[in-house]
């Protein structure tokens, strides 16, 4: 004979098992950790390196454009270089980027609820890098990200967005432990 259920047991409602408090409809991550109200994440760091698909964009330039592209590994300084040496190089990165990002950016399920974790609870979320913002605004999308952030720049725009509040977050296990 199989076991019969209680109807005090509420282990087939999710949500309301009592070994699962952290899935109780009464419990928040806002509960358990401290106020933050705003984030700003390193991109690169944090939810995809993006500098695979740079220097391969760099390659691939060079090579259509006939011109040795020796730029410095800091990519804002690398952007004054470009614009030196190929003018407006920018929807060029960005088609080559939109064509080519689905095979270096792909979505983290525990990444995104955190993301959804933090909106829920109001945080205001930016995402600072050294990358173009063509590129960032690309991997955001694709990371299924860029609906959840609310500023994308480097990390001193980023903190002016947020304002002074803002915690900054250089690693996985740094956000990990936001919860």
């Amino acid at each position: 004979m199989a076991e019969k259920r209680l109807p005090l047991q509420r282990r087939d409602r999710p949500g309301l098992a009592p070994e699962f408090p952290h899935r109780s409809p009464v419990w928040s991550a806002s509960l358990a950790s401290g106020t933050v109200e705003a984030i700003a994440l390193d991109l690169d760091a944090v939810l995809a390196d993006t500098r695979p698909l740079w220097n391969d964009w760099l390659e691939d330039a060079s090579r259509r454009v006939r011109v040795e592209l020796d730029v410095p590994d800091d990519r804002i300084a690398a952007a004054a270089v470009l614009d030196e040496r190929l003018g407006d190089w920018r929807p060029l990165l960005q088609r080559f980027a939109d064509d080519r990002a689905p095979l270096h950016f792909r979505p983290h399920a525990d990444l995104g609820a955190l993301l959804r974790r933090l909106q829920a609870d109001e945080v205001r979320i930016g995402v600072f890098t050294d990358a173009p913002r063509e590129l960032a605004e690309i991997a955001l999308a694709h990371l299924g990200a860029s609906r959840r952030v609310t500023s994308v720049g480097t990390l001193a725009e980023v903190l002016r967005e947020l304002g002074d509040g803002a915690v900054v977050v250089r690693s996985r296990a740094e956000l990990a432990n936001l919860k």
